[in-house]
């Protein structure tokens, strides 16, 4: 049995229209996916802007209703609300979100922004919240003085580290991270990636990773499952998908890797275009007459990808 385990989880949108205004159809925003995440380890969901990843998130932790499907933690369906909150479910599951500034109160100092959760479960006087907020502050490479500071007086990256100081802040068990990175420089994605590892470490942490990034997927996740159209399209652990893809959806997005072997430019160039070719021509193989990706089969123990017809074993 897993830390978390998604069970056929489906997030429908109703589209209204018409005088009386009744659902005409819907939109498929997750359509049926299964996953694991064991205890300690991280799992990356990855896809384009649009694929679904980050409404998984948002449901697992409560912030999308789920359609249909289970949320199962610890052994508990805690799909219903209620269910939650019997078990403390939000202290033992945070977010991390992708903008560190909306999602940080600016008119709050940093002090009460990591010290809400710690109110929530903690019954702590000042001078021991105090003292828990500075020593996260110190686990994410924060100075002292950043307590009275409020959000806008940091950088994109140190906000972030807040944002991952105030996720840790429970003590969970599960961090949900949705493109913690993606509007950082480089160097500073660097510098946030390796504190969430030395956090994870610490605390012996669980993280969903979502990503559109499979270069920083890959240096961050354990397993990985690749998301297109509200499915999933291939799952399988790191070097499953990068050794052996058998979808062309993470072909194409193995392809989009920006690499910096400019001797071998020309080569990369070529298979680009015959990634793209492949997907031109031989569509029929990964999607249905409706655009619908199929279901997933077995390409070994560890592998799975949504293809009519896969490869045994592996590279």
């Amino acid at each position: 049995m897993g830390l978390l385990e998604i069970k056929d989880l489906k997030v429908h949108y109703p589209i209204r229209g018409g005088f009386f205004n009744k659902i005409v159809d819907y939109v498929y925003a997750v359509d049926g996916v299964d996953f694991i995440i064991e205890p300690g380890t991280t799992y990356g969901l990855v896809g384009e802007s649009g694929s679904g990843k980050s409404t998984i998130g948002k449901s697992i932790v409560g912030l999308e209703k789920v359609t249909s499907g289970q949320i199962v933690f610890e052994g508990t369906d805690v799909t219903a609300k209620n269910a939650r909150k019997k078990m403390n479910y939000n202290k033992e599951v945070q977010m991390i979100f992708q903008d560190s500034m909306s999602s940080l109160n600016p008119k709050k100092r940093v002090i009460d922004i990591i010290a809400e959760p710690i109110r929530n479960f903690e019954r702590l006087s000042v001078q021991e919240e105090k003292k828990k907020v500075q020593s996260l502050l110190d686990t994410v490479g924060m100075p002292s003085d950043a307590l009275y500071k409020y959000p806008h007086e940091f950088s994109g990256g140190q906000r972030q580290r807040i944002g991952v100081a105030r996720a840790v802040a429970t003590n969970p068990k599960l961090i949900v991270a949705d493109e913690p990175v993606s509007a950082l420089d480089l160097s500073v994605q660097a510098q946030v990636l390796n504190f969430m590892k030395r956090i994870q470490e610490e605390y012996n942490l669980s993280y969903l990773f979502i990503s559109h990034d499979l270069g920083v997927v890959k240096h961050m996740c354990d397993n990985i499952a690749i998301m297109n159209k509200g499915r999933f399209v291939e799952i399988g652990t790191r070097e499953d998908i990068y050794s052996n893809p058998q979808h062309i959806y993470t072909k194409r997005l193995l392809s989009a890797i920006p690499r910096i072997d400019v001797d071998n430019r020309e080569a990369h160039k070529a298979e680009r275009r015959a990634v793209e070719q492949e997907y031109q021509n031989l569509h029929s193989q990964y999607y249905d007459d409706n655009g619908r990706v199929y279901d997933l089969q077995t390409v070994s123990p560890t592998h799975q990808a949504a293809v009519k017809h896969v490869e045994r074993g592996g590279a």
